[in-house]
């Protein structure tokens, strides 16, 4: 009975370990959340965390972004050809990437460099004692590492989609123009009469949960890293994989929120 109960078992421990990590995450989540109306905030560590991740992850979402948009106007343009409705290439481009493609492309993106990056830091810490350190500072970890980076995260994405946004329609614009004979004058009344506010509006609520996600998780992971080097390393990996699934699962839902008949 063993080869039937075997997996039964696994499953069952799977189950319970995933039940575990996420009631641990959301209670981290509450505590992090909770330092920021708790004084004192570190604003120096706030404004660090808000220019590394906006400033210095400005150049590979804006190339993202503009090569994205390209791309939808060329697959569009292929596959709308056939049916001789190359008019509605404006707007599958600006909704594409408005919707979609400008907040999950950007939180991949940042999730790749800044959630990595503050698993590793934060991770250091704790394997080298620095986060130990801090109590006999009489300085709160939570306080100090995890609050501001949770603030900055979710006032940064919504910074980047903006500027991936303008740059992904720029990108299907140009390649629109130059290589498949669109008239400008009239594709940029095309984009504009299809957007509408809304469409912007949940791109940015997107970009504002997954900054907070990315932030969340990378912090977590790190924070609670063991085991000297390897353990860092595995921190790391294990807070871009776990942003990068939980970016679209949330994509998925908020989605649903807004748009679900």
């Amino acid at each position: 009975m063993n080869f039937l109960l075997d997996p039964v078992a696994a499953l069952g421990r799977a189950t319970l370990a995933l039940v575990r990590h996420a009631g641990a995450l959301t209670l981290f989540a509450l505590l992090g959340l909770s330092h920021l109306v708790r004084p004192p905030f570190y604003w120096r560590v706030f404004v660090a965390s808000l220019i590394d991740i906006a400033y210095y992850s400005l150049p590979v979402v804006a190339l993202t972004a503009v090569f994205s948009g390209g791309v939808i106007a060329l697959q569009s343009y292929t596959g709308f050809a056939q049916y001789h409705v190359q008019s509605a290439i404006a707007g599958i481009v600006v909704l594409a990437v408005v919707r979609e493609l400008g907040p999950v492309l950007a939180g991949l993106m940042v999730a790749g460099r800044v959630g990595a990056a503050m698993s590793a830091e934060i991770g250091t810490m704790r394997v080298t004692d620095q986060i130990d350190a801090l109590y006999t500072l009489s300085t709160d970890p939570m306080k100090y590492l995890v609050a501001p980076r949770l603030l900055a995260g979710t006032m940064a994405l919504p910074f980047l989609v903006a500027i991936a946004d303008i740059l992904g329609v720029l990108g299907g614009f140009a390649v629109s123009t130059t290589k498949l004979g669109f008239e400008p004058g009239a594709y940029i009344i095309a984009t504009f009469n299809a957007v509408k506010p809304l469409d912007v509006t949940v791109g940015l609520v997107k970009a504002a949960v997954f900054g907070f996600l990315i932030a969340l998780l990378g912090c977590y992971h790190g924070y609670t890293s063991r085991g000297g080097a390897e353990g860092v390393g595995a921190a790391t990996t294990s807070a871009v994989v776990s942003a990068s699934i939980l970016l679209l699962a949330f994509d998925y839902l908020i989605t649903d929120l807004f748009f679900a008949q």
